[in-house]
C-alpha cells in the first residue's frame, strides 16, 4: 500500500499519552464486553476455536490454518474465543462533503481520521480487536478487526490513504452503506460511525433505520457527528452575496447568508435534535463534534463522560 512520509501522522505522541489513561468498554451486552481489558494475550490448546478470517499482512503465521490453505489456496487465520472479545469497528464516511474544512485547521475527514486513530490505539492497548470500514456511496474499504501488534500500523496507513483518496463527486449514501456494514459484521461488536450526516433530507429516515438495524443485530453503536459548527451549524459567512457549491453534486446556488442565517440555524438544530432523540430512543450514543475543537479534547471529553455514565 502506497503511503506518504506522514502516513502515521494521525496518532501523535500527545494523544497517545492522554489516551493511555482512558478506556473504552461496551456498555450494552455485546460478546466479550465482560473481558475487554482483562483478556489474556496468550493462546493455547485450552482456548476454544471461534472462526476463520482472511489473512492480512502483519498477522502471525502460526495462526494460519494450513489445512484450509491446502484446500482453497488461500490464507485464513484461526481466531479463538479469547481473540474475538471485544470486537470494535470504526465506520468512516469519506464522501466529498467530508473534505470540507471551512476556517478550521482540519477537514472533517482529517478530523475523523484522528478520532479513528485514537480509538484504534485505545482498543489495541486494551488488547481488543479493532477494524475499519470506510464508505461514501458504498462501503469501499474494509480492514477486519485484529488485536495483532501490526494492526496499528495497517490501520494508520489505511487512514492516510483514505484522506488522500480522490473523492470529487462522491456522494454520501450512509443508509445503504450502514446496511451493508450490518451484513458484513457477523459477531456482535462495538461500532463507531464517524460522519457529517450530509445526506439528502429524504434519506434521513433510511439512515436512522440503518442505525437501528445495527442495534437490532446486537451491536453497540456510537455516532460521532463531525461538522464545522461556525459555518455548517450557525451559517457564519460574510454578509454579502455568495455562490455556494455542493461538494457532492456540484450544484451551485447564489445566496445572501444574512437572509438565510436564522432559518438555516433553526433547521440545523431541529435536524440534530431529532436525530439525537431518535438515537437515544434506541440506545445509540450520539455526539456532535466541532472541527474547531481539538480532536484530542473532544475524544477525551466523550470518553470521560461515557465512563461517568457507565
Amino acid at each position: 500500500m502506497a503511503t506518504s512520509p506522514n502516513a502515521l501522522r494521525f496518532l501523535d505522541p500527545v494523544a497517545v499519552s492522554q489516551l493511555d489513561t482512558m478506556e473504552l468498554r461496551a456498555r450494552l451486552i455485546v460478546e466479550g464486553f465482560m473481558t475487554g481489558l482483562h483478556r489474556s494475550p496468550y493462546h493455547g490448546f485450552s482456548v476454544e476455536f471461534a472462526e476463520h478470517r482472511p489473512y492480512h499482512p502483519g498477522d502471525e503465521l502460526r495462526h494460519v490454518d494450513w489445512k484450509v490453505y491446502a484446500k482453497t489456496d488461500r490464507y485464513y487465520i484461526k481466531q479463538y474465543e479469547e481473540e474475538t472479545n471485544l470486537r470494535h469497528y470504526v465506520v468512516l464516511d469519506t464522501s466529498a462533503s467530508m473534505h470540507y474544512k471551512g476556517e478550521a485547521a482540519l477537514s472533517k475527514l482529517e478530523y475523523g481520521a484522528y478520532l479513528a486513530a485514537g480509538l484504534h490505539h485505545l482498543m489495541l492497548r486494551q488488547r481488543d480487536a479493532t477494524g475499519l470500514m470506510a464508505f461514501d456511496e458504498t462501503v469501499h474499504t474494509v480492514r477486519p478487526p485484529s488485536a495483532a501488534p501490526a494492526q496499528r500500523q495497517t490501520l494508520l496507513r489505511t487512514l492516510e490513504t483514505l484522506v488522500q483518496r480522490e473523492s470529487t463527486g462522491t456522494q454520501t449514501n450512509a443508509a445503504t452503506a450502514l446496511s451493508e456494514v450490518a451484513e458484513r459484521i457477523g459477531r456482535r461488536s462495538l461500532v463507531v460511525v464517524i460522519t457529517d450526516l450530509f445526506e439528502n433530507v429524504g434519506a434521513h429516515d433510511d439512515l436512522l433505520h440503518a442505525l437501528r438495524r445495527l442495534r437490532h443485530r446486537g451491536h453497540e453503536v456510537i455516532v460521532f457527528h463531525v461538522l464545522n459548527s461556525a459555518t455548517e451549524r450557525q451559517f457564519q459567512f460574510p454578509d454579502r452575496p455568495m455562490l455556494f457549491r455542493d461538494m457532492e453534486t456540484g450544484a451551485e446556488q447564489a445566496v445572501h447568508p444574512a437572509q438565510l442565517r436564522e432559518h438555516y440555524e433553526e433547521a440545523a438544530e431541529h435536524f440534530m435534535e431529532r436525530f439525537r432523540r431518535s438515537c437515544l430512543e434506541h440506545n445509540i450514543d450520539f455526539a456532535t463534534l466541532d472541527t474547531a475543537t481539538s480532536y484530542r479534547e473532544a475524544l477525551l471529553a466523550y470518553l470521560n463522560k461515557r465512563q461517568q455514565l457507565a
